[in-house]
């Protein structure tokens, strides 16, 4: 019996799990170089984070309760577990990876690694989880040199992009015509590698090219995600919104006066108004106080520049950070407003199934704290053909988007994926 099996009358409950946190010194290698060729998971960012390999609990879950589902696994295992933790940061102890679908029939997952090698702040330690009733030694850390991807060519997945370009003009008319003031659409790209794809090697590109985006691999889903869904640090509550969107040139000065017009255009201010406002009707049940920026800033990306708003809140009560991601997807960042009749037209026209792409990534620990991300700038490995991953880009339609520059924009989104599979 797994883990994710319910307890059936007569069968044995899931066995503890014994986990312990030992601090490790010397350690100068970089998290993602200690990941094994196969299986491996990822939370990165600036250097910090977690990453993890082996599986010594897992549940996969689908359905319209699939959150409430995971919560309650999680804190039956939490519960149930014998954990020792010698570190005491957030993070050290007891932790799960996770990511979930977009939509209730797409599938989720949350998984316990049997070793997390951890850091923060400059404190490096290892996590050691078993179902033993005692657990030896930490590994001894090891690290790896990943295979470049090599030759790779790239095909339209579900719709060419001026198909995609079709369909964003039937949105606008949506739109305009009052069916609903916003929708998101995602568009895919398929990479076709010579030889099988190595994805240590795709993520140290965006761990190195995105260092203040959250670089993550669950499930053979990885990718640099610029937009923390929620965080749940000691009572805090923390969300970046972005919506609005424009390409950089690569020209300083001009990308600055890029950046100016983005911060004017009324467009873009619409789109993202309603993103920051869904994040905000979502939190206020949780927080006893909230601070909701009235102006966006702009978040300068290699290759974009979004508008951003940093929205934060004073926990009210003991929802998990699982639990606030629950209520706050899918926002109106990746979905649209309102969400139930967005939900409805992207079902409709978008013409492809998003997976886990646009649902929520991140990791929990045994408190109920943790990090959450929105999975955007990804790929998932093709578990058919290893050769073979999907791209993924979405962008927000409101009455002024032009089709065309909305292609232009999915484009930019790409290009993190495409350049972490080069050389």
């Amino acid at each position: 019996m797994s883990l994710s099996d319910p307890i059936r009358p007569g069968q044995e409950p899931a066995p503890r799990l014994v986990v312990r946190s030992q601090r490790v010194e010397g350690v100068a290698a970089a998290l993602m170089d200690h990941l094994p060729e196969t299986g491996g998971l990822a939370w990165v960012r600036r250097g910090d984070g977690h990453v993890g390999w082996g599986v010594a609990a897992r549940l996969d879950v689908a359905g319209s309760n699939r959150f409430t589902e995971a919560q309650t696994w999680w804190r039956d295992l939490t519960a149930a577990a014998v954990v020792r933790d010698e570190v005491g940061v957030p993070g050290s102890g007891l932790l799960c990876f996770g990511s979930f679908g977009f939509t209730d029939d797409d599938p989720s997952e949350l998984v316990v690694p049997e070793v997390i090698v951890g850091r923060r702040g400059g404190t490096t330690w290892v996590t050691t989880i078993s179902g033993a009733s005692t657990l030896g030694a930490p590994p001894e850390l090891t690290t790896y040199e990943p295979d470049p991807v090599g030759q790779i060519a790239f095909a339209d997945g579900a719709r060419s992009g001026t198909e995609w370009s079709g369909i964003v003009a039937d949105a606008v008319k949506r739109i305009t015509g009052g069916e609903l003031d916003k929708v998101v659409l995602a568009r895919d790209l398929i990479a076709i590698a010579d030889e099988p794809i190595d994805l240590r090697w795709p993520l140290r590109q965006l761990a190195s090219a995105y260092p203040n985006c959250w670089t993550f691999s669950v499930d053979g889903l990885i990718g640099a995600t610029p937009e923390l869904l929620v965080r749940r640090e000691k009572g805090l509550i923390t969300s970046r919104v972005l919506a609005g969107t424009i390409r950089r040139t690569g020209d300083d000065a001009h990308d600055l006066a890029l950046a100016a017009s983005l911060a004017r255009s009324s467009k873009d201010l619409e789109e993202h108004e309603f993103a920051v406002r869904s994040v905000a009707d979502a939190l206020k049940p949780h927080c006893k106080s909230m601070n909701v920026p009235e102006t966006p800033f702009v978040l300068h990306l290699p290759n974009v520049m979004h508008l951003a708003s940093d929205v934060a809140g004073v926990a009210a009560n003991g929802a998990s950070a699982l639990g606030l991601a629950a209520a706050l997807h899918p926002s109106a960042a990746v979905c649209g407003t309102p969400t139930d009749v967005a939900r409805e037209v992207i079902g409709e026209i978008e013409g492809m199934t998003r997976g886990r792409f646009s649902g929520p990534v991140g990791w929990l620990d045994a408190a109920g704290d943790g990090e959450w991300c929105i999975a955007l700038r990804c790929g998932q490995a093709d578990p058919a053909d290893p050769r073979r991953m999907r791209l993924f880009a979405g962008a927000g339609i409101v009455a002024g988007s032009d089709p065309e520059a909305e292609l232009a924009e999915t484009n930019a989104k790409l290009v993190p994926m495409r350049d972490a599979l080069g050389d």
